[in-house]
């Protein structure tokens, strides 16, 4: 059966745009599983509900865990994988002689967990995660200019890491909310016509990348042009 993993951040950016009721419509139009592992859970539901902050963002994604719209999934098999494409992942890139740390063990996890289960694919919205599976050697190149320094990059351990993730593809919570847009699921906030269509994508794709979606002003551009001239 079809599937989705999600990481941290895209429930996050889509809780915090009043958005997370649109994976209700978008498990049921995708007609497979929409999974979390134990980690992502700790990160968006245990941990806030110990804290004064973002205790209401957490209970919403109780609620879509005990409907259903969200399952969470732990194996021993995911948590082993986790800590090896974590540990390969923070061993890559080296700067003045010093590994560096680009990852966390939520992110492996889910993507782990993509692996596993032979997912369609992992959402997930931060960019060295995403770079990290689709363009290592861009992002040792981001990592450098950030930096000042030359990185230095481990083939072995990239090699490695390669062989896990090399058919997981990778999807944002960007792409989430325009398949949303295009099958009408957010048609209730038109007004008319195409003025009113590129309002709602441009504030979909800005609401999403100012709460971490790593989406440039130029895709931003792109898409609104695409879109907001696209009938129904």
């Amino acid at each position: 059966m079809k599937s989705l993993v999600y990481d941290t951040g895209p429930i996050i950016s889509m809780t915090t745009n009043n958005l997370l009721w649109v994976l209700d419509y978008l498990k049921e139009q995708f007609n497979g599983d929409f999974y979390i592992p134990r980690a992502v859970q700790e990160e968006l539901v245990d941990k806030p509900l110990r804290s004064k902050k973002f205790k209401f963002e957490a209970l919403q994604v109780g609620f879509r865990i005990r409907k259903g719209v969200l399952n969470v999934v732990e194996t021993p098999q995911i948590s082993a994988l986790a800590e090896e494409i974590l540990r390969l992942s923070n061993h890559i890139f080296k700067a003045r002689g010093n590994w560096l740390h680009i990852v966390h063990y939520a992110e492996m996890e889910a993507l782990a967990a993509a692996i596993i289960l032979n997912a369609s694919a992992v959402v997930v919205d931060e960019r060295t995660a995403r770079l990290l599976v689709e363009d290592p050697n861009h992002l040792a190149s981001i990592l450098g200019r950030k930096m000042g320094v030359k990185i230095r990059v481990d083939k072995k351990n990239l090699e490695a890491l390669h062989g896990w993730t090399k058919h997981v593809k990778v999807l944002r919570s960007a792409e989430l909310v325009m398949v949303a847009f295009e099958k009408g699921i957010l048609d209730k906030y038109l007004i008319d016509g195409d003025v009113a269509r590129r309002t709602l994508v441009e504030s979909l794709l800005w609401g999403v990348k100012l709460r971490g979606c790593s989406l440039s002003k130029k895709e931003i551009d792109r898409i609104v042009e695409m879109e907001s001239h696209v009938t129904g």
